[in-house]
């Protein structure tokens, strides 16, 4: 056999090298990017931790006054109680910066109403998001990702409680209440509408009258004066 020149072997070794560099870029690249959805993810649950213990906070502060934390400490231990109430176990270190440092939306009183990432970076994920993480959809930055706590709006008082207007029932009133008027009942009319009754207009009251007939109309009876 004619051996084979040496050329060709280094050519060949070094083609086999630049597969073997190419694959592990490929690989690298995958690895990167797996990992970068991993931190993704980390960061929207421990930013709803944030939220849940922001929410806490405020929803169970003594007095019914309600208000924010000061600081992310105060999610650790709340100093408004004698006894230990903690919210959140520890301040979770941002999954995108590996740090502690957030930054925070401040809301009413300089509260602390959510947090958000300080990296610069450009999601990967920009859809596919829970209802309460909405509002991420199309953001170009984890920074733009805000982690707040929204209190509930009060609600109106059910139908059938004391004070709750009842449907279709004028001024609000529940039928059988005094001053309620039924459905199909004729209401009072106004001065001047066709069949209304004015002052002075014969079948009209008048005052200091008993009963709705004029004196002298036939068939009333005239008070008996006295005088005979």
């Amino acid at each position: 056999m004619r051996p084979v020149p040496a050329g060709f072997t280094y050519l060949g070794l070094l083609f086999f090298v630049a597969l073997i560099g190419i694959a592990l870029a490929a690989t690298g690249v995958v690895w990167h990017t797996e990992s970068k959805r991993q931190r993704e993810r980390e960061l929207l649950f421990v930013g709803d931790q944030f939220r849940r213990a922001i929410g806490n906070y405020y929803e169970r502060s003594p007095g019914g006054a309600n208000s924010f934390p000061q600081s992310l400490d105060d999610l650790l231990l709340d100093s408004r109680y004698p006894n230990t109430q903690r919210y959140l176990r520890r301040v979770y270190a941002d999954p995108m910066t590996g740090k502690t440092q957030w930054g925070l939306v401040k809301g009413p009183g300089d509260g602390i109403v959510g947090v958000y990432s300080l990296s610069e970076d450009k999601p990967l994920k920009t859809a596919g998001f829970k209802d309460v993480d909405a509002d991420f959809e199309g953001k170009e930055k984890y920074s733009d990702w805000k982690f707040t706590y929204a209190p509930a709006a009060a609600a109106p008082p059910a139908a059938g409680t004391p004070g709750a207007p009842a449907p279709g029932m004028p001024g609000g009133m529940a039928p059988g209440m005094p001053g309620a008027m039924t459905p199909g009942t004729p209401g009072p009319m106004a001065p001047g509408m066709p069949g209304a009754m004015g002052p002075g207009m014969p079948g009209s009251p008048v005052p200091g009258m008993l009963g709705t007939t004029p004196p002298g109309t036939p068939g009333t009876t005239t008070p008996d004066t006295g005088n005979k």
